[in-house]
């Protein structure tokens, strides 16, 4: 089992960095908005274009990770992170800074579904849930990281300097993956996963997880689910506690920073206390209540103090890690053969829904900007951030819609017949 952590442990260093890469924006939204002359809609849209190509590769990197392993994929994926990010922080037009920031998520897509496929490979079944939930946990140290120490660097020395240390720590990261990560456990197939794929099998293996109603519900759950926090703690909330609660920038990271450790601490529990009862909807609705309650006290409840609002912004983090429970729904709902394949469909809904909020709530910005400038960048309102979050509450409406028709699991791993048919 030690074994087992050693060899996770490079995947899970790439979720963090794949998360500090996706909160980056947040801490530097003004700075951004100055230096390529934009607004929300457009400011969004640039902190978007990791979720663009994230999301449209979720489906192949879940194939290509049943059929040729985690480790050369890992190796590439950290590369081409690390060049994404080296093309942002040398951006001088808004095009540029877009196509870095698509290169960066092209990079980033494969780090969920990668880790997920590296668990399923070295670790039982019972662990699956509470070992996805520590990766999660890992992850948000990124995501940590991206906030207020991000914060603190961008303001001693501009937001560039720190993009390109982030860049070399990419070329760092891939040496690491390809020393430690080795695709299976001795004893459950060894073979260099390369050297025995078909052409046939990716459709096969996709087909799988696609023919499945089931795949497609636990998507759209998921994606709707997590909506508010990638809106939230990828962009809008440091602006939101800046604008309208006048908190400095190191200040608002470390608020924002809550909803990050929050995230960290939900995952774990919720997949253990999930794996503890067997059960996997009722976990699903928690999720969904939380969110609702951190997200009302957090805009919507009047005379709230700043140093208070860690707790709304820890509640959003801590439920908004019932994403833990999408995944493991959808590893038990699939073909053993199709756990990436799977993975990579929940993901989709997931990194669409990232690239759909942060613009939407950009343009509803924009929509009730009063015209208040500061320093070249847009001031909103209370007013205006309020109508725009109001969007959350429709995804989360979604997600309980979706959580409805989920088969319950019972946290069972079953091996469904070839061809799955479902009524």
């Amino acid at each position: 089992m030690t074994r087992a952590w050693i060899v996770l442990a490079p995947a899970a260093l790439f979720y963090l960095y794949a998360f500090f890469n996706r909160t980056a924006p947040s801490v530097m939204a003004g700075d951004l908005m100055r230096e390529f002359a934009v607004g929300g809609a457009l400011l969004g849209n640039l902190s978007a274009f990791y979720f663009y190509s994230y999301a449209a590769l979720q489906i192949a990197v879940g194939v290509l990770v049943d059929n040729f392993g985690p480790r050369r994929i890992f190796t590439f994926a950290a590369l081409a992170t690390g060049a994404g990010v080296l093309l942002f922080a040398a951006a001088d037009t808004l095009h540029m800074a877009y196509a870095g920031r698509l290169l960066v998520g092209a990079g980033a897509a494969f780090s969920w579904v990668c880790a997920v496929a590296l668990i399923a490979r070295w670790f039982p079944p019972r662990r699956f849930a509470l070992v996805a939930g520590l990766t999660t946990m890992v992850g948000m140290i990124g995501a940590a990281g991206g906030q207020a120490p991000l914060a603190a660097a961008v303001e001693a020395h501009g937001w560039r300097a720190p993009m390109l240390a982030t860049a070399a720590f990419g070329a760092v990261l891939a040496l690491i993956c390809w020393l430690v990560i080795r695709d299976h456990a001795p004893g459950r197939g060894d073979t260099d996963a390369a050297d025995v794929a078909e052409p046939r099998a990716f459709l096969h293996s996709l087909g799988l997880a696609a023919r499945n109603r089931q795949t497609w519900i636990i998507a759209a759950f998921t994606g709707a689910q997590i909506s508010p926090f990638l809106g939230l703690a990828s962009l809008w909330s440091v602006p939101y506690l800046m604008q309208v609660h006048a908190l400095d920038r190191a200040h608002a990271a470390a608020t924002a920073t809550a909803m990050i450790a929050g995230m960290a601490l939900g995952g774990p529990f919720l997949g253990w206390f999930s794996d503890r009862i067997g059960r996997r909807k009722p976990m699903m609705f928690l999720a969904l209540a939380g969110q609702t309650m951190g997200i009302t006290l957090a805009v919507y409840v009047p005379g709230l103090p700043p140093e208070l609002l860690v707790v709304p912004f820890f509640l959003i983090g801590f439920f908004a890690s019932g994403i833990i429970i999408g995944f493991a729904t959808a590893r038990e709902s699939n073909n053993t053969l199709a756990t990436g394949a799977a993975s990579g469909i929940v993901n989709t809904g997931v990194m669409g829904a990232g690239a759909a909020v942060q613009p939407a709530i950009g343009a509803l910005l924009d929509g009730a900007w009063d015209g208040a400038m500061s320093d070249g960048a847009r001031l909103y309102s209370i007013e205006a951030f309020q109508t725009a979050f109001l969007s959350l509450y429709g995804a989360l409406f979604l997600a309980l819609v979706a959580a409805v028709f989920v088969r319950e699991t019972y946290c069972g791993v079953r091996v469904v017949p070839e061809p799955e048919r479902h009524a």
